[in-house]
């Protein structure tokens, strides 16, 4: 029996790897272009794969495959022990003063012009052997992303209160770190009774038309003016920052908008922002594999991303404490 159980784990870190690529390619064909291998290796190596579990890991459905049970239970496990073998290698690299990496990176739209740009020249100035990936992405699909191995760090956030939070139920069994705050400016029409106020209390916007943002955030804006003691009267949707602005300029409605979406482009004619009270913010959070971190790269890359928050926070609130 003892001899069966063995051979039934004699499985390695390729065929792991091949198995969840195949999981999230969809077909053979587009997992071994993936992973760099020709498709008769690519069925070969899943053939003797078989042949060693005793059961079948993909069966055929027309003209593609899908997994089956062993495969879909092989793909649920590849993530977390790929994950720990890359950071024992990374350690070793590390031992042996090698610094050539990649890590892969997804945050949202605002962190794109603002946050995104300055970690690459950092990392470029003082970890010139990581290579960085980039892609755009809301908070729920780079938390998805990280559990799926599609990247190695999502920096993401979260707002008080949030029903739909990807920080709870879908990252359980990920590591997040709050890692900053970003905080709520009102953007009210130049022309606006409170556009000259050095802080604004949502109140005070109850009889003003808005423009909502994305999904999430327009979540947000319900749930802050329902604290306010009002339901806000949308005008207009849109996730796109510089429309927003747009439309309060041209005196459609008045919006709310983290610091950092307004700090991704030169702020438009028509405008005011506003700062709304110390603890109207989103959470900044990185979401990672567990253990990720022990991955030299990685962990690289997370320090940097910190304190290049942590940096922007404190300039932000030296220049508050200076303004007259």
């Amino acid at each position: 029996m003892t001899q069966v159980l063995e051979d039934e784990a004699a499985f390695d870190a390729r065929e792991l790897r091949l198995v969840k690529a195949i999981a999230d390619a969809g077909s053979i064909t587009a997992a071994a272009l993936a992973l760099g291998y020709s498709q008769p290796a690519v069925s070969q190596q899943l053939k003797r794969l078989e042949q060693r579990l005793g059961v079948p890991v993909v069966e055929r459905v027309g003209r593609s495959v899908r997994l089956t049970d062993a495969g879909r239970i092989l793909a649920r496990h590849a993530s977390a022990v790929t994950t720990a073998l890359d950071a024992a290698a990374g350690e070793l690299a590390e031992l042996r003063g090698l610094r050539a990496a990649r890590v892969r990176l997804m945050a949202f739209p605002s962190a794109s012009p603002t946050v995104v740009p300055k970690l690459l020249a950092d990392l470029a100035e003082r970890h010139p052997g990581i290579s960085l990936t980039y892609v755009e992405a809301e908070p729920p699909e780079a938390v998805e992303a990280v559990r799926e191995d599609r990247a190695d760090i999502a920096l993401t956030f979260s707002y008080p209160g949030d029903r739909d939070d990807p920080h709870g139920s879908s990252a359980r069994g990920l590591a997040v770190q709050s890692v900053g705050t970003d905080e709520l400016l009102a953007v009210l029409p130049a022309g606006h009774p409170a556009a000259a106020a050095t802080a604004l209390e949502v109140a005070a916007l109850a009889d003003d038309d808005w423009i909502a943002g994305c999904p999430r955030c327009r979540g947000h804006l319900l749930e802050l003016c329902g604290r306010a003691g009002f339901a806000p009267r949308i005008a207009f949707e849109t996730d796109n920052f510089v429309a927003v602005e747009g439309l309060v300029a041209q005196g459609i409605g008045v919006a709310t908008l983290p610091r950092m979406a307004v700090e991704s482009f030169p702020q438009l004619p028509g405008i005011a922002v506003v700062p709304l009270p110390a603890g109207e913010q989103r959470t900044l959070h990185t979401v990672t594999g567990r253990g990720a971190d022990r991955v030299p790269a990685v962990r690289a890359t997370l320090a940097t991303l910190t304190r290049l928050l942590a940096a922007s926070v404190d300039g932000r609130r030296g220049a508050a404490s200076a303004r007259p």
